[in-house]
């Protein structure tokens, strides 16, 4: 029998040996596209060939893509454990034609492997076709039809034909797409999923799961653009699509894809940590606890290696359903604490071969995922009894639902995604009403866009924009000047992008130059600001930001005006210096830290600007005083040495030979430039020679020797989330504005407490010690008040006058809070079983009044806030509360005993009227 990495391997083979060149797959976390969370299919990092913006480096490619289907048109996660076959993580094989083969070799060489290679037999296959849709206004496939017959041996009758649901094939709301045609597999009708569905009848696309898609043959020849049309792309393209985890359980004979040697060692290491075991069976609640663990981990362990962490946005929001889901199926086997970090080994031994990326960071992805599952074990046994609330309101209403209040609340506070809620309301016969809660949702993203408004991502406003396309921007002296000569090709302004017309004065535009010397935001460096100017104009530059092959300069002509075509000099401001001196001392941290904490230290993200310096890594805990001072101690030394700073371009594999760490995840093209710090870098010589200090894959601006980086000094030691940590360093003149801010405290302390710099570390302590006396000798006299207060009580309720059973309590207080007043008032109410309670006193010359009721005297109509609201103008004042305690402040502290007496008389007249 064939293992997984045998099949996996064979179907690269087999296309290699049809003259296809593999390509490693893309990380799940789609690098530079903002229009996908993540990787859902093969085709994903070949986008920008289909639309022409990159051309092919070969024209047939082949490999296994990791692939996460979890949110938006292509979304299985509340299927996944239900059956057999369903999954969130999967591996997609794959082969792609760009403009070379088309539909014939496509189906003909699927056909060959499927049955002449892995031996399937062709009488279990079937073949569908796209029937047309004449909302696109597209005609039906008949090309891909005549072809089955023609190039393989399965019969017309087994060839169906299909609408656009099923058989044409898009990436997301708008993208390359087109017709496609599916070979499923009949796995017999022991297999059938829907036997008790009353006139069901098993068939392809039929819902049951007798009938599965095994490849999807997609042929690319369209573009959906953003208003919903079609347009062609004029070349033909392939992009094909098996399941490996579906074509394993075929080849090995299994009766679903759990049963394969890519989940049973999960699924048996879960047994083993739980206690029980897995019998393969539909509809039962431990198996169906199986199958999802088992997907949910591998979900978990290639997503969060691949740049993704839990959070409560985007990405980290799904990942943190995925595990919350796991987590909460993990009670079904009896797990309350948390497990699933322990299966991650178990998933790295399955397809660490394949994907190295998994061995590298299995510690880091451990850490973050019980970190997650831990955080959510402190708040779901709360949030199961919110939901058993919520689920009884819900059985009492005509609808069964659970109202979409108690889903956001319960999403809100506990941490519980919306289909956790559907799922545990489902095993108990209700639904959710998830209009009312995407309803709160958006209330709440709209408070948040609201908030953050400032922030707004000026590269994707002007990518958003409709225009002309600008010839690309020459930017090569950016790193060797800081002023040039220019000529504007163009502008954006609100309308859209301009090749033509005049900028005048006051305008706010981002202006299109041939050629510049500024930096534009990329790899975590901000970009330049300036101006750019003629003779008699002054444009200020803001932000300069990268759109595809040019270059946009944001910001507001503050006098005279430019048109297209003037000729410009374009200066970049002094700022740059300190972003240079920034950039390069994040580099210097870098090593650092891995000289610290060692290798398992890696980059998560990074903020370099003028000011300051931002640096995110992987580690599972704070970095002591120590480690910190440490690092801090080996950047120095560095600076110290003024080492050479050294840039070169160079092939991509010839940079990875060389050792150049590079962005996990980040998307790099054939040729990379690479920044080594501590070695010279001759081009001719650059493989043989090895940085002493640092070595890295980087676009950004950088010092000529790190000696001008002046000193070094983190300020901000801070977790952003599970297993990553935040440095925030300071250089330059940031670092001695911070300095000279800090010495100006000092010197105002010293002034303050009367004594030399050197000597406030003692003073301040000896100021504590006292402080803390102070405040011990202060709770020692509050609680003896308390306890008068108290005393004063108890004595008022000795002397209280009944009505019944009920006693009426009034009486002034010396000497108290008003928390010692309400106290005094609880204890009251409990003593006195059926009491009504008024105490008055005077604090800071102004008087308070406190009043109370037991529930019974409740029930009958008495009301603390209403009698609270009758007596507090007597002090001249004013009040309120609930009807069991209420509360009111006044001016005349002299007026305590009247309203006291007042309050009496109410209370009796009230009972009396009972």
């Amino acid at each position: 029998m064939l293992s997984a990495k045998q099949i996996r391997n064979g179907f690269i083979d087999f296309f290699r040996d049809k003259g296809h060149e593999f390509v490693s797959s893309s990380p799940i976390v789609p690098a530079n596209d903002e229009t996908l969370l993540f990787a859902n299919a093969g085709m994903n990092q070949f986008k920008d060939i289909f639309l022409g913006l990159t051309p092919p480096e070969h024209r047939r490619v082949a490999n296994s893509q990791k692939c996460l289907r979890v949110s938006g048109k292509h979304n299985d996660l509340e299927e996944v454990g239900k059956d057999t076959y369903h999954h969130t993580f999967f591996e997609m094989l794959g082969n792609w034609s760009f403009d070379d083969y088309f539909k014939a070799e496509t189906i003909e060489w699927a056909w060959e492997l499927l049955v002449d290679v892995w031996g399937i037999k062709p009488e279990r296959l079937w073949a569908t076709v796209f029937a047309g849709d004449s909302n696109d206004s597209l005609p039906a496939d008949e090309e891909a039809g005549n072809l089955w017959t023609k190039v393989t041996t399965i019969p017309p009758e087994r060839v169906l034909a299909f609408g656009r649901k099923d058989n044409f094939w898009e990436m997301g709301e708008a993208g390359p797409c087109g017709p496609c045609s599916e070979i499923h597999i009949d796995l017999g009708p022991e297999m059938c999923s829907r036997k008790n569905v009353p006139r069901h009848k098993c068939g392809v696309n039929s819902g049951c799961g007798r009938f599965v898609e095994l490849w999807n043959l997609v042929f690319i020849q369209f573009n959906r653009n953003e208003d919903g049309k079609l347009a062609g792309l004029g070349a033909n393209y392939v992009d094909t699509g098996a399941g490996l985890e579906r074509i394993v359980a075929v080849i090995q004979n299994k009766k679903g894809n759990y049963d394969t040697d890519l989940f049973m060692p999960i699924i048996d290491a879960t047994g083993e940590i739980t206690g029980h075991k897995y019998t393969s069976r539909l509809n039962n609640k431990t198996d169906n606890a199986f199958r999802v663990i088992s997907d949910h981990i591998r979900a978990l362990v290639f997503a969060i290696t691949d740049g993704a962490t839990p959070s409560n946005e985007g990405r980290g929001y799904v990942i943190r359903r995925i595990l919350r889901r796991a987590a909460r199926f993990g009670r079904e086997l009896g797990m309350h604490e948390p497990f699933m970090y322990r299966l991650v080994p178990v998933v790295v031994d399955c397809l660490g071969d394949a994907f190295g990326e998994i061995k590298a960071r299995a510690d880091y992805v451990s850490t973050v995922i019980e970190s997650e599952e831990a955080s959510f074990a402190t708040t779901l046994d709360r949030g199961i009894e919110m939901f058993n609330a919520a689920a009884k309101r819900a059985k009492k209403t005509i609808e069964k639902t659970i109202s979409g209040e108690d889903s956001f609340r319960l999403y809100d506070t506990y941490g519980f995604p919306l289909d956790l809620t559907q799922l545990m309301a489902e095993e108990r016969g209700l639904k959710v009403d998830t209009a009312k809660f995407d309803e709160l949702m958006d209330q709440q993203r709209q408070r948040a866009r609201a908030a953050q408004r400032g922030l707004e991502n000026l590269q994707r406003y002007y990518s958003g924009h409709k225009g002309p396309a600008f010839p690309e921007t020459n930017d090569s002296c950016k790193y060797d000047t800081d002023h040039c000569d220019s000529k504007i090709i163009g502008y954006f302004d609100n309308e859209g992008a301009n090749a033509a017309g005049r900028i005048e004065t006051g305008k706010k535009v981002g202006i299109v130059l041939d050629k510049t010397c500024f930096y534009a935001e990329m790899g975590g460096q901000v970009g330049d600001s300036g101006v750019i100017e003629s003779k008699d104009a002054r444009f200020i530059v803001d932000q300069t930001v990268g759109i595809f092959d040019y270059i946009i300069h944001a910001g507001k002509m503050v006098n005279g005006s430019l048109a297209v075509g003037d000729k410009v000099t374009a200066i970049v401001s002094k700022d740059r210096d300190a972003t240079k001196k920034n950039h390069t001392a994040t580099h210097l941290l870098q090593w650092a830290l891995r000289e610290v904490l060692g290798a398992s230290v890696a980059q998560q993200g990074s903020l370099v600007c003028p000011d300051y310096l931002r640096f995110d890594f992987t580690c599972p805990a704070a970095l002591t005083a120590q480690q910190i001072k440490k690092v801090e101690e080996l950047v120095r030394d560095k600076i110290a040495q003024d080492l050479p700073v050294n840039c070169a371009v160079m092939p991509i594999e010839q940079a990875k030979k060389l050792g150049a760490m590079a962005l996990f995840g980040e998307k790099y093209g054939s040729e990379v430039r690479v920044v080594a710090i501590g070695s010279p870098i001759e081009e001719s010589k650059i493989e043989n020679q090895k940085s002493k200090v640092s070595l890295e894959f980087c676009g950004g601006t950088h010092v000529d020797r790190i000696g001008s980086i002046g000193g070094f000094k983190i300020i901000r030691e801070e977790s952003i989330s599970a297993g990553v940590r935040r440095i925030t360093a300071l250089t330059g003149k940031g670092l001695t504005d911070y300095l000279e801010q800090r010495n100006e405290i000092v010197d105002e302390l010293s002034v303050m407490l009367k004594v030399p710099a050197e000597e406030l570390p003692n003073r301040i302590s000896q100021l504590l010690k006292e402080n803390k006396k102070l405040a011990k000798q202060l709770k020692s006299a509050t609680l003896q008040s308390g306890s008068d207060t108290m005393t004063q009580a108890r004595e008022l309720l000795e002397k209280a006058e009944k009505i019944g059973e009920t006693s009426i309590i009034t009486g002034r207080l010396d000497a108290t809070t008003i928390e010692q007043g309400r106290s005094a008032i609880d204890m009251l109410k409990k003593k006195g079983k059926s009491a009504a309670v008024v105490l008055g006193f005077e604090q800071n010359g102004k008087a308070t009044l406190l009043a109370g009721m037991t529930d019974d005297l409740v029930k009958k109509g008495s009301n603390a806030g209403d009698l609270i609201k009758q007596i507090a103008p007597i002090i001249e004042g004013g009040g309120g509360g609930r009807p069991q305690m209420a509360q009111a402040g006044g001016k005349k502290s002299k007026k305590i005993n009247e309203a006291l007496e007042k309050a009496a008389q109410l209370i009796k007249e009230k009972l009396a009227g009972e």
